[in-house]
Order: structure tokens, then sequence, then C-alpha cells
């Protein structure tokens, strides 16, 4: 028997060219048998196809095969005519950044293969007609997903820093990548960062702090006055529930929690309890009681008239809810204003989530929560498709592929702590706002039997987005600002849905836009912005100032466990432990 050799550069130039001349041959035998009338080896001319078959298919398909016989001639002759710089430029791929991925010929070829075959996929998906519009975007998220899926860099026989790796350590990188792997699978979820690193209590959430409630649904935490004067208006904070609390109390430096309670705020924030079966009747009006709970709880115990709030994402819709709901009553003055991150309440334009919202993506939730809540694993993966080249490949790559450790990154251990839903919830949730769009519809939903309507919300709002947000995007996040009826102010910050809100001024880092000129359109706004470098923390801060400058010593109630409220254990208490 021959022994088997490995074939050289000269063999697979050879071979790539006689494919190519193979598939040149197929493509243009079979576009002269498609083109209408036309007339290929005698065979009648077949009708055209709109989308397939018809001249602007048959344009992106001879530009394909172009592309394609250029990429072969480089790969063949480096020295002829047909050089790389030819090709159209692109923006700046770090999957691709090792020098090989041009150096070498064969890896140059690769990766230039794929971002054309991924190119001109998109493209066909995008030139489709005769299909509905929601359609067309699922069809696009899921080629979105395969391409990213499949690209070289994700194949250890096709990634060179993968090949080098393995020849410089006899293979220890695929058996480090191997544990790190099966580890993975055993805990049914992706590790972006090092699990020892950062710890609850340790070094995360740890702004001095007590809690002083807690119910069936949630802690509330009251933190500890650091300056001596405090505003007389408190800031009481609804994080979502999909997620801990502690992505504004990450490390000191981090921390939005601390910096408020720095600059002088009388600072509560709710801890969710992540659901279990004790929560499977859980629903919306469960979730707006619990926020007006928690509001008139910080008005008895401080003694004050109205507090500020905060809400984040589906904890920003719902007290646009709440704020609803307190209009109908006739009790809007319970809230002095109500800042929103990155929330939305029009849900025609939220972006890819609106790719989960059918019955097939529902059916799959209830198969899953057999107890009656969602297991946060779930939505920690749907997160991660929505940005797989980011938070999935690139750990496939350099943490299975590569062997690599685990980097430490706080808000990745955030990211990575997931939270249970309640599922009867979860799924009204998705069906309602981002499926129906309800919320919208004044009288169309309704809490405890008081139907809402969200052009009755009079009170001042503070609406930050984020313009790189895939989660919420800036353009859904604008929409409230065509539904609330009270003064507004719209901050558009640098970055997306997380990094976007955590950006301490220390860091000096981003930027935000604001426009006070009037505004129909988010284009509009930022046509008209100006652009202020760093965080919009402090913009922040001079908005709430100018609601009410007015401060008191932080005494009695002000000081955690000495009010009316006795302190049951410090921050961050126990439900953002629990499991």
């Amino acid at each position: 028997m021959t022994e088997f050799q490995s074939p050289t550069l000269a063999d697979l130039q050879r071979w790539t060219w006689v494919l190519g001349r193979a598939q040149q041959m197929m493509l243009e035998q079979g576009l002269a048998a498609m083109k209408p009338g036309g007339d290929a080896a005698g065979a009648p001319g077949m009708p055209a196809i709109p989308g397939l078959t018809d001249s602007a298919a048959l344009e992106r398909a001879g530009d394909f095969w172009r592309e394609s016989l250029n990429l072969w001639q480089r790969f063949l002759d480096p020295a002829s005519g047909s050089k790389a710089s030819d090709a159209p430029a692109r923006p700046a791929d770090k999957r691709f950044k090792a020098e090989a991925w041009r150096a070498n010929p064969l890896f140059a070829w690769i990766r230039e293969s794929y971002v054309l075959i991924a190119d001109h996929l998109l493209k066909s998906v995008d030139a489709m007609e005769g299909i509905e519009p929601a359609q067309k975007e699922q069809l696009r998220f899921a080629a979105q997903g395969f391409v990213d899926a499949m690209s070289p860099s994700n194949f250890a026989l096709t990634n060179p820093e993968v090949i080098e790796k393995t020849i410089e350590t006899g293979g220890e990188n695929l058996l480090k990548g191997l544990r790190h792997m099966l580890a993975d699978m055993a805990r049914g979820q992706l590790t972006h960062t090092d699990s020892e690193a950062f710890e609850v209590g340790r070094n995360l959430a740890v702004t001095p702090g007590k809690v002083v409630k807690r119910t069936p649904l949630y802690e509330l935490i009251q933190y500890t006055p650091t300056t001596e004067k405090v505003l007389g208006i408190p800031l009481v904070i609804f994080p979502p529930w999909i997620n801990r609390y502690y992505i504004l109390d990450l490390t000191p430096e981090k921390s939005f929690i601390r910096w408020c309670v720095d600059q002088g705020i009388t600072v509560f924030v709710v801890s969710w309890k992540s659901a279990d079966a004790s929560l499977a009747d859980i629903m919306w009006d469960d979730y707006v009681a619990a926020q007006i709970d928690a509001i008139d709880t910080v008005r008895d115990v401080l003694e004050v008239p109205a507090v500020h709030t905060i809400g984040y994402c589906v904890a920003g819709t719902t007290l646009a809810a709440t704020l609803a709901l307190l209009a109908a009553r006739d009790e809007a003055h319970k809230v002095a204003s109500a800042t929103f991150f990155t929330a939305q309440v029009d849900f025609t334009r939220a972006g890819d989530l609106l790719n989960f919202v059918d019955d097939d993506q529902f059916a799959v939730i209830r198969q899953l929560s057999p107890q009656g809540f969602l297991d946060g694993r779930y939505m920690a993966m749907t997160f991660n498709l929505l940005r797989g080249r980011d938070l999935i490949w690139n750990y496939v790559t350099n943490n299975y592929l590569l062997g690599n450790d685990y980097a430490p990154f706080d808000l990745l251990h955030w990211n990575g702590d997931t939270t249970n839903l309640p599922a009867k919830w979860h799924l009204s949730y998705l069906a309602d706002l981002y499926r129906d769009n309800l919320l919208v519809q004044p009288g169309a939903l309704s809490i405890g039997g008081t139907p809402l309507d969200l052009t009755r919300i009079k009170t001042p709002s503070y609406i930050q987005a984020g313009r790189e947000d895939h989660i919420a995007p800036a353009e859904s996040v604008w929409k409230m600002t065509r539904i609330l009826s009270g003064p507004m102010k719209f901050v558009l910050a640098g970055s997306g849905h997380i990094a976007g809100v955590v950006n301490p001024p220390a860091q000096h880092k981003y930027q935000y836009w604001t426009n006070p000129a009037p505004a129909e359109t988010l284009d509009e706004f930022i046509a008209g912005a100006s652009e202020t470098k760093g965080s919009w923390w402090p913009d922040w801060l001079g908005w709430l100032h100018a609601i009410d400058a007015n401060e008191v010593a932080p005494q009695r109630g002000r000081v955690p466990g000495e009010g009316s409220l006795a302190a049951i254990e410090d921050a961050p208490g126990s439900y953002v432990k629990a499991k």
C-alpha cells in the first residue's frame, strides 16, 4: 500500500484550479440555460424566477463567480495582476488578526473565500422577495448565525493560529481546550471568564448597605451615606430581573450605585428573587405591584412625598407601566422623576430579539419549564446568540481550540451569573409586548383591572439609549419620546446595552450626545446633537439637581437600619446569591 503523503502547496494549487475551472464551466452552462429565451445546448429557455433566476439574481451570481475567479487567480499566481488590494476594503475582523491569514497564500485564500461566500449568502437573503419582512429578518438572522458558525477560525485544521500552537505545545492546547469544553458541557453553559476571580460580596456588590425589607419576590437594599448632605429626594433603582442587580454595583471603581452614594444621593435598590417553583404563578401585575410597594416603603421610611426612580431594560418597561397605573389612580405625585436605561415601550423596532417570539420558540420555553420557571441558562444562550461571533465563537476558538486560560472580567462574570424567570409571565411578556406590541395601545393591557395608557405619564423623564445596543436598539428606545407626555430629556450614549450604561466618569471612555431642540426622529436628533466625551452620568446628576436640589442631613431613616425598618442583613443580601 502506498504511504499517504500530505499534499504540497503545488498540489493544492493544481486541484484548486481544476475545481475552479469545473465550477466555471458548470456556471456558464447553467446561466445559459436559465436565461429567458436562452438556448443552452439546444435546451429551451426557462422562465425567470423572481429572486432566483431573474436578471438581478443572475447579476449577483455573476459577481460572485467573478470575485471567486479573482481569488483563485491570486492564489494560483500571487505575482499576477490580480492583487489582494483589488478587493474592496473591509472593516477589521479580529477573527483574522493573525498575520498568517494574510502572509500564507493558502490561509489567505481560505479567509477571502469565506468572506466572499458569507457576503453573497447574506446578500441573497436580503434580495429575496415575496416573503413577510419578519420572516425575511428571521432568515437573515439565521443566515448570519450560520455564517458566523462556519468561519474557518472556528476549526482547528483551517486556523493557522491553532495549527501553530498545536505544534508548539505538542497538542497540549487541544487537551486543555477539551477540559474547558467538558466542564462547560457539565454545567450547561459557556464559560466566558475565570470563575474564581470574582465573588459577590467579596469584590463585587460591595457598596456598604443593608437589606431593610424582604418579600417573596424581592429584597430592598438601602446604602450607607458617605456625604455630609444628601439630596432630599431619595432614589429607588429597579434593575431587570432577567439578570442580577449588581450590574449596577460591579467592582467599586465601576459601581453606579457607589458613585451615586458618593454624589450625595440616598440610594435604594431592588434585588429580585431568582424564580423557583414558588413563583410559578407570578405575572406582570406582581412586578408592577412590587415596584409600587418599594416606592411606598421608601416614602414611608424616609417620610418624603416622592422618590426618584430608575428602571433598567425590562424593569424600565415595567416602570412605564407603573407610572401609567399611578397616573390612572391619581397617584403620579409619588414619583418625582423616572430615568429609563435602555428601556422599550414600543416594540415595533425591537431588534433581533423579535426573532425569538414565534410559536415554535414559545413551545420550547414551555417544554423547558415543567415546574413553572425557565432556567436562566436558556436566556443566557439567547443573549449570546444575539452576538454569537463575540460571545460564542470567540470563546470556542480561544478557550477550546487554543486552550487559553480564562481572563478575569467582572462584567462577563455577571453575564454568566444567570437568574431563572417565571415562565408564565415570561411567555406573556414576549407575546403581549414583543409580538403584539400591546403596551403602546391605550387600554390594551391592564394591571389589577386598571387599563394602562402611557400617554397619561407626565412624570419628568430621562431616557438613555445606547448607540450600539443590540438588545434595545436606540431607535426603539427613542420611540418612548413620542409616547410619554411629560418633560423629557433623551441622551444617546456611546457603546451598547451594558457598557453604554456602566461607564464611570473616571474611566474617560466613550461619549454621549444631547440635543435640546425638538426632534421627530432619532436621525433628526443625531443630526443636531452635540457630542460630549466621557460618561453621561454627570449630565444625569445635573438633571436630577435641576428637578430639586434641596439637601438634608443623612440622619435617622437615611442610615440603613436606623429608621422604621430594621436591618435584616448586610448588603448584597441573600437573593442575589441564590442559584
